[in-house]
Parts: structure tokens; sequence; C-alpha cells
């Protein structure tokens, strides 16, 4: 917090980042922060970006904000690749604005007349440790029946701990933990990472008095079955936090090992139905009756727990003759029956997939690069090998990746091929003469295709990267794109993989200022990419609406 003139201390600054998966609700919370009454002690945000998090080539969200709002309304790509992806996009990018707070808000929500007031005491009110803070949530439920199941599923969000529905962020403190861990694919339990993160790093959260209006959103049947998909982030949670997880993230008790017992009783009860037929027709009549009878107890069993989970689940919801009473029996009847199978499906598959997943950041184990503009001269759709010239530094860059144990590798657009310009004979051969002077690389990723072909390779598609990713052995995450456009920006973004540009006399502005890491040469993008930001990571804001989208080069 900087001191205003007379000594008296400025407002903390702030910026609003709201992930977008393209409800209409996005542009209602929008109209309810240009409604919101500011002034120099209370100030409005310096800038919104929202993340466009729609995957596929979709047209870009272009909400709208009064003219009279002294803030403007950034859109972002996010790829579809979940909310903690999309958050992180998004404060990296609204940190160029010079924001101290970034306020994290979910595109469902409402914020009421004196949030932005309330929000600006709360900012004011944390001190020097205090990593950030947490808005009070609010969800209306019908006031002449009991609410329903997905209802209070909802509500539940009133007594979340650090729920990014309304959280503020340090700027300081996102950058210290490099922000939301995502590997978390859902909005369900990469808040709490994060939390517990942030407390180990020495910071402090705390509870502000700003509230906001989480309305219940519509929902299908099968909501209650999709949402077990969390327990794999339950399987994640316990991998990186320990076994006593909930506690330290003071999340509530699950009842995961009641659908472990009731999976169980349904397994004997198949288990010694399978027996007995295969008794009965081997001819062991005597075997008929044991196997039988433990059909029947895990049957029993079986029958027990659903219908206890059942219970428990209808017993607060509507009653005969409310309105909705019946349709609601019906869902949880179905639901309570497929959700212990589904739980313990989705628990051991997370198990499975993150039983070697260590902390957040993952480590570099794969340095890719563009190859025209970043490791050689640009010659448009060049076939000679002997018009191959290094740019400055890219030999020592490459070693640098080398040695380092770092697996190389080399993805690139070669759309003369498609347009006839090329064969994939001249394309092969200038690369033999890259790989001379550079030294072999672990994997060559050549999009031979037009623009026009919209093929889900040429970047800044993400075909290349993971197809890259995938023959190395490593994780999208793990790799590092380094090139000169903002295709290729765009092209790891999509993948899931870091980035560095390294911007050249063809690189646009607004490229520039879209990427999250920017280096001046190729030796400092290596640098940064096995050790650390790069110099003049964070360029200048583009104004107004931004979707970068770049026809890749070649």
């Amino acid at each position: 917090m900087t001191a205003a003139a007379g000594g008296t201390p400025a407002p903390a600054s702030y910026a609003v980042v709201i992930p977008s998966v393209g409800r209409p609700t996005l542009q209602w919370l929008l109209d309810t922060l240009s409604a919101q009454d500011v002034d120099a002690a209370h100030p409005g945000p310096l800038e919104v970006v929202v993340v466009d998090d729609r995957p596929g080539d979709v047209a870009p969200l272009t909400p709208a904000v009064p003219e009279t709002v002294a803030w403007s309304v950034r859109t972002v790509r996010g790829h579809g690749r979940g909310p903690a992806a999309a958050r992180n996009r998004g404060w990296r990018a609204a940190r160029r604005s010079g924001a101290e707070w970034i306020a994290f808000l979910d595109d469902d929500v409402e914020l009421p007349a004196g949030w932005a007031r309330a929000l600006a005491e709360d900012l004011a009110a944390c001190g020097p440790r205090v990593g950030a803070t947490q808005g009070r949530i609010d969800v209306p439920l019908p006031g002449t029946r009991r609410p329903t199941d997905w209802e209070r599923n909802t509500a539940s969000l009133e007594r979340a701990d650090w729920a990014t529905a309304d959280m503020a962020y340090r700027v300081a403190t996102l950058e210290a933990v490099d922000g939301f861990d995502e590997r978390f694919p859902r909005a369900y339990r990469e808040d709490a990472d994060l939390a517990l993160r942030v407390r180990r790093a020495g910071w402090e959260l705390v509870r502000g008095q700003r509230r906001i209006t989480h309305p219940v959103r519509p929902a299908d049947d099968l909501v209650s079955l999709r949402v077990q998909a969390g327990n794999a982030d339950d399987a994640l949670m316990r991998r990186l936090h320990g076994p006593d997880w909930r506690t330290a993230a003071q999340a509530p008790p699950g009842g995961f090992r009641w659908h472990v017992a009731t999976v169980a009783a349904l397994g004997t009860a198949a288990a010694g139905a399978g027996t007995a037929l295969a008794a009965a027709a081997a001819g062991r009549r005597g075997a008929v009756r044991p196997a039988l009878t433990a059909a029947a107890a895990g049957a029993a069993a079986w029958g027990w727990l659903t219908g206890r989970f059942l219970l428990l689940r209808t017993a607060p919801g509507p009653r005969p003759g409310d309105d909705g009473f019946l349709p609601e029996l019906s869902r949880m009847a179905r639901t309570s029956a497929a959700i212990p199978p589904a739980a313990v499906r989705h628990r051991v598959s997370g198990w499975w997939r993150h039983r070697r997943t260590g902390p957040w950041p993952v480590p570099v184990r794969a340095v890719l690069f563009d190859r025209d503009g970043t490791l050689v001269h640009d010659v448009p759709y060049n076939g000679d090998p002997e018009l191959v010239a290094l740019v400055p530094g890219a030999r020592e860059a490459v070693a640098a990746a080398r040695a380092a144990g770092c697996r190389v590798g080399v993805v690139s657009n070669q759309s003369g091929i498609g347009r006839g310009l090329l064969t994939r004979a001249q394309v092969d051969a200038v690369n033999a003469r890259v790989a001379e002077l550079l030294g072999p690389f672990d994997t060559w990723q050549v999009c031979p295709h037009a623009p026009e072909d919209r093929c889900a390779c040429r970047k800044p598609a993400p075909g290349m990267v993971r197809a890259a990713a995938a023959e190395l052995g490593v994780d999208p995450a793990e790799c590092v794109l380094i090139g000169d456009i903002g295709a290729d920006v765009e092209a790891a973004r999509a993948a899931g993989a870091r980035s560095v540009l390294v911007p050249t006399p063809v690189t646009r502005p607004e490229e520039v200022a879209a990427a999250p890491e920017v280096a001046a040469t190729l030796t400092e993008a290596v640098a940064a990419a096995l050790g650390g930001p790069a110099p003049g990571a964070h360029g200048a804001a583009a104004p107004g609406l931004e979707v970068p989208a770049p026809a890749g080069r070649g």
C-alpha cells in the first residue's frame, strides 16, 4: 500500500479475475460490479480479466461494461483446462496492471450494493503477512419448502473455507507459491490446496466482511452423480498433503468409507450369486447353499446401506405434498444407488493417476523449441539446408537444456508443405541441418498443414506439444515451449505446458503483452525455463478486449 497526498495511506489496488465457461450470468455479474459505489477511498478494480475457459475454437466472449466506469474488461483464452488453470491465466495477465491484489469471482455470483466498498475495507485491514481475504457467501434458498439435495450442496458454500467464489489473494502470495495447482481439473479442491500451500509458506488467510450472493444454478437429475468425480481430487489432496489433509484444510469429513462398505456388500452379493451359478452348473450341489447365503447377506447389507444413504439425503429435503417432492425422491433413489460405485471408481482412478505426483509446481523435464525465428533465422518456406543460420545463443541454449537433464525437441509449423511450396523431404533436410549444428533432438514435431485445413496440430493448437510430450514420456505440464510469436505461447497454454516468448521484429506488441513470460534472448529463456521467471516476464497490458489467437508462422 502506497501513501497518498497528505500522508494518508492509499487504498490497496486490485484487479478482478473471472473464469467463465460462457454462462449468461457472467454479464449480470459484470452489471452488478459496474453498479458499485466507488470513490477515491474505496476504488473499483484497475481492470477486469475474464478468462474464457470454453474448450475448442469458439467465438470469444464479449462481455460489456458501461463507458462510465473507470475500468475495462479484457478477455483471454483459457482453453478449457479447468478453473485452476483459468485462474492462473487470469491473475498472471492481470498483474501487468500493477494491482497489489487479485479478487477472484465466479461467473455465477452477484455483487450486492456496497461490495466494492467492503472489499476496500477488507484489504485495508490486511496486515503485511495476510496473503488472502475471503468474502462471505449468501445462497438464497426457497422459503416455501425444504431445499433439495442440489440446493443444500450449493448452500454448503456458506460454510466453506477459502472458496474462490469471492477470494482476494495478494499478488506476491500467488507468485510465492506459483498460483493454483493446475492438476486439479475441477472447481472442487483447488482452493483448499492453494490455501494449505499459502499457509505453509508463512502467510495468513482471513475472513473479510464483504458479502456476495451465489444463486443455485439449474441442474439436471444426475448432477449429484457427476460431482463424484471430485473423489479423484481427494486422492490428489491425500497424496500432496497426507492423510490428515481434511483437518489441515478445515474440510468436513466425507462419507467415503460408507461408499466402500456399500460397494463391498454389492461385490459380495455378486460374487456369491456367481459362485452359486457356477457350482450348480458343475453339479456341486453342496456348494450352492453357502454361496446363496453369502449372496443374500451381501444383498441385504447393500440394501441396508443404500437405504441408509437414501434416508440421509431425503430427510432434510422436501416433504410429501411439497412442490417438487416426487421428482426429488426419484432423483435421490436413482442416484443413491449409483453414487457409491462411482465414488469408489473415481477415488481409485485418482489414486492410480497421482500415485507418483509430487509438489506443485512440477519440475521441467523437457524444453521444446520453435524452429524458425527461434533456433534459426526465419527464411520463409525454406527448403535449402545451406540457408540455415543459427540465431545468437542457440547452441548455448540447447546445450544448457541438455546439461540440466532435460529432453529437447522442436515443434514447427511448416505450412509450405500444405501449400505446395515445399516437400516433406526438403523440410526434413533443413531439420537435419539444424540437428547437425545443434546436436540431435529427442523429438521433432512438424505440422505440414495449411491454415485453412484447421488441423489439431498447427500452432496455436496444442497437438504438436502434446505429441512431443507423449513421445518423450513426460506430462505436458513438465514441458516448456520457447518461441517467438503468440502462436507458440497459445499452443503451450492449450496443451497445459509453460511457455517463454523471445520477441523478434515480427513479434506483435500485443503478443508480448499477453505472454506470461518474456525473455530478451534465447539463453535467458532457457535459464527462465529451468530456474525461474524470465527477465521482463510481466509486459505492459494491452488495453481493451484481448483475445490473442495469432495465426502461426509457416
